[in-house]
């Protein structure tokens, strides 16, 4: 980015931090977040798979926006929940669970889609940068719940299976504005994974659940 363009933006930015407190937000934001959007599109390039559209938000996002900064209103909340629930696609076999060794080498591995990264070789889910999985892990992140003894603790009934796949598949179906990846929805991870990533979770013998 250049340097005037970043002064640009950060000058935008401190616009809509400070309009709110002297009761301007619902005259000047719109206005600042397009002018943002649009330096930020001219600032920035398609590189391999790091394309221009990632600036572009959906509905959810647009309406996370609007409510940053405050308590997420509760019939905003709902109509986030019923969008995104309504994106989760189940296993088309039926079956959630795949190969727990896998789902430890995805929850493991932070690259994919960027634009340094390897098209050729499966995203990662980089799960351990905000969950604590392994009790044996020693590096984790603390931005997401702790997840050891996870399915341990939980069971494998198919509404706990299928509840834990709509969080790991589109997050949002049941947390609203989630910091965490839609990782079936956006299509970063592969149905596959998912399932072996569940399989990390939820069998007796991975990890997760010693």
């Amino acid at each position: 980015m250049k340097t005037l363009e970043s002064s640009r933006c950060r000058k935008m930015l401190l616009a809509v931090a400070c309009a709110a407190p002297m009761g301007l937000a619902a005259a000047e934001p719109t206005d600042a977040t397009r002018d943002i959007t649009a330096i930020m599109k001219s600032a920035f390039e398609d590189k391999r798979q790091a394309t221009l559209d990632r600036l572009d938000q959906d509905e959810t996002q647009k309406l996370c926006t609007e409510a940053r900064d405050q308590a997420l209103p509760a019939v905003v909340a709902k109509k986030i929940a019923e969008i995104n629930l309504a994106t989760v696609k189940p296993p088309a076999d039926g079956q959630y669970l795949g190969d727990w060794q896998n789902g430890e080498v995805i929850a493991n591995t932070g690259t994919g889609l960027q634009s340094s990264d390897d098209p050729a070789k499966p995203n990662g889910g980089n799960c351990y940068a905000c969950h604590e999985l392994s009790p044996t892990e020693m590096a984790y992140g603390t931005l997401g719940p702790s997840l050891k003894h996870y399915g341990k603790l939980r069971g494998q009934d198919p509404a706990v299976l299928a509840y834990a796949w709509s969080m790991v598949y589109n997050s949002n179906s049941y947390a609203p504005c989630s910091n965490m990846p839609r990782f079936g929805h956006r299509g970063i991870l592969t149905e596959q994974q998912l399932k072996d990533v569940m399989a990390f979770l939820f069998d007796p013998a991975s990890p997760v659940n010693q």
